[in-house]
């Protein structure tokens, strides 16, 4: 498995557009090959925090994802609104159990 955990930083009044967009993309990246989650979330002690969580079945599938239109499409969007680089953190996992 391949995890990767994004962090955005925007000024609160552009968040909900950011989230807006993410939201709006979520079903086109959950239906991509190999992906198993795509998750948004608003920080909720900061408000200009939101967090990305990607899970995919290996590294592979996350750089295909990375070379899409809909990758594209997202930081054309989401760049001009964010106060901060991005921040990405990529792990490779191994599932132990779900339960």
């Amino acid at each position: 498995m391949f995890i990767a955990v994004l962090d955005l930083r925007t000024a609160p009044i552009d968040r909900p557009v950011v989230l807006a967009h993410l939201d709006n993309v979520r079903e086109e990246i959950r239906a991509m090959p190999g992906n198993l989650e795509f998750r948004v979330y608003a920080a909720r002690d900061d408000e200009e925090g939101v967090v990305v969580i990607h899970e995919w079945d290996d590294e592979p599938s996350f750089v295909d994802y990375l070379a899409t239109d809909v990758f594209d499409r997202s930081g054309t969007v989401l760049r001009p609104l964010l106060s901060a680089p991005p921040v990405s953190r990529r792990f490779r996992a191994t599932l132990l159990e779900t339960v």
